[in-house]
């Protein structure tokens, strides 16, 4: 790595990895690391931070990116069966590449505006969806969804599993990778989900699922298998290193020691959770103390409360856990940044002039507990050394040009649905 691609943040204040404020000049490099600046580097751009906060991005851990098609929100208020059956599940029918292109601008469009570099997302066309991550600099582990029931972009699972042996053996993308999006244990067999964890072991890539998000998935499970969603992955071996589990709400103790000398991910989804009314989150306490490797995701735009914006996701994460266990000392600004923003190699600038990052308090050390529970605005994104977004402006893409392209490709996707 040369100086000439770091980056100098002058008069600044930098939060490291572990949430320790640092003042004074810094050089942020390409391979995402950073140190102090002596003034003299040759540096790609060197920038006046006197009223910024650098932080590591936010990494959102479970997204369908493209459903911004389905965001803000036709369907609000219905109940989760209604929700599916009558608002999603009858738009995705009719879902072509160029929506995923179009509502996967869009996603990312929100993701850096507010502070967004990652998204570990489970949607169809992911081969679409990695060329307009690609083309705008950012980072993703895209899922292409593996069902047994026929899904618009496949007519049953092995066409679906084949696409992404592709995608696996020929992606040489560093910041754009795939994964297998098996979509829960209620909509794929158990041939389909071995024959998942057999290609994930063949490429060294992990799978994604959905695994007990609701009380009546896992009563189904239990029913079918005589055991929680959890143990009958375990029992086929479905539990890899890396296996990323969103939701995880409704999981027993024993379950969550199995996740962990796994060594799985559990996604907490909180505001999607609580806006789809599934009568619980996933308890951060319990699995803490089991050792289970927990993230944070929005889930999709039409079911989160958040859209893709994790500043507010992980307020309310901060905020639920603290309500359902009588205990408002659980995750602190600090703690729940550092869930949050947890592998990021990237950084974003915070604008210090945003009233709700104000007051700084008497040490200047109120700045990630303005920026969890009151927010701020985005003004500075680094990926790779690249610039994504400069000054409050996206640079990777026009975003006047997203909205317009973003409503006309809604307007024609639902066909009159207001």
């Amino acid at each position: 790595m040369g100086d000439d691609l770091s980056v100098r943040y002058r008069n600044t204040i930098l939060i490291d990895d572990d949430g320790n404020r640092h003042l004074g000049d810094f050089l942020i490099h390409q391979d995402g690391s950073w140190s102090n600046s002596n003034g003299d580097e040759d540096v790609q751009a060197n920038l006046n931070g006197k009223h910024k906060l650098l932080t590591r991005t936010f990494q959102n851990w479970h997204t369908h990116l493209a459903m911004t098609l389905n965001a803000r929100d036709f369907s609000d208020g219905y109940p989760l069966q209604k929700w599916l059956e009558k608002a999603i599940f009858p738009t995705e029918a009719k879902i072509t590449p160029d929506h995923v292109k179009f509502g996967v601008r869009a996603a990312a469009a929100e993701m850096i505006r507010t502070g967004s570099s990652f998204a570990s997302d489970m949607y169809f066309y992911p081969a679409t969806a990695g060329k307009v991550i690609d083309e705008l600099g950012i980072r993703a582990l895209l899922g292409g969804p593996v069902s047994d029931i026929a899904l618009p972009s496949h007519t049953d699972a092995k066409s679906a599993l084949a696409e992404m042996d592709d995608l696996l053996l020929n992606n040489h993308n560093s910041r754009v990778n795939y994964s297998i999006a098996t979509h829960s244990v209620y909509l794929c067999g158990e041939e389909t989900l071995i024959q998942a964890r057999d290609l994930a072991k063949k490429h060294d890539a992990v799978c994604h699922i959905h695994v007990a998000e609701t009380r009546k998935e896992v009563a189904d499970c239990h029913e079918k298998t005589g055991m929680y969603p959890v143990q009958y992955l375990d029992s086929i071996d479905f539990l890899q290193e890396g296996t990323i589990c969103a939701h995880s709400s409704w999981v027993k103790k024993d379950e969550m020691r199995m996740m962990a000398e796994r060594r799985v991910k559990a996604v907490h989804c909180p505001t999607s959770n609580m806006k789809l009314a599934c009568g619980g989150t996933l308890s951060l306490p319990a699995y803490q103390e089991a050792g289970v490797d927990v993230r944070l995701g929005t889930d999709g735009s039409a079911s989160s409360g958040s859209g893709l914006d994790m500043r507010v996701e992980a307020k309310f994460a901060s905020l639920i856990q603290r309500h359902d266990h009588w205990d408002s000392t659980i995750l602190p600004a600090k703690d729940i940044f550092k869930l949050a923003t947890k592998d990021s190699k990237d950084w974003a600038a915070w604008n210090l002039n945003d009233i709700r990052m104000n007051p700084i308090g008497r040490s200047s050390n109120r700045h990630l507990g303005n920026l969890i529970f009151s927010g701020a605005d985005c003004l500075d994104m680094w990926v790779d050394g690249k610039a994504i977004r400069q000054d409050g402006k996206t640079l990777t893409l026009d975003e006047t040009q997203v909205i317009d392209e973003l409503n006309q490709i809604v307007y024609s996707y639902y066909d009159g649905v207001e």
